[in-house]
């Protein structure tokens, strides 16, 4: 198997930096399974709709979010299903550590 680019590692790497900011990963996770826009995500997460609006616009460069104008409001929405892979994938794992902690009586975190 031969190594990956040195470019694309590096471009790899922002999308996990980005991923990695606890606000932001719950602005992602709110908008998995449906749209919604910037005032619901403010409100849902405790965040003030400019931070919100500053994490999205992060997460719309790194290609991890989408906008959809829908009459005065933008909706956000997960950019494709590779990006909702990834999250499932993760709260999966960390699903599947949390049942193996329990059944091996060691501590989760």
């Amino acid at each position: 198997m031969e190594p990956h680019p040195a470019d694309k590692v590096a471009a790899l790497a922002d999308v996990f930096r980005l991923m990695g900011d606890g606000n932001r990963l719950r602005v992602l996770l709110l908008v998995r399974d449906e749209p919604r826009p910037v005032g619901e995500i403010a409100t849902t997460t405790g965040l003030s709709p400019s931070l919100v609006s500053h994490h999205l616009r992060l997460l719309r460069a790194g290609r991890l979010v989408r906008a959809e104008r829908r009459g005065k409001q933008v909706f956000y929405a997960l950019d494709d299903a590779h990006v909702r892979c990834v999250l499932n994938d993760m709260v999966d794992h960390m699903d599947e550590d949390e049942v193996v902690a329990l059944h091996s009586g060691r501590a989760v975190s």
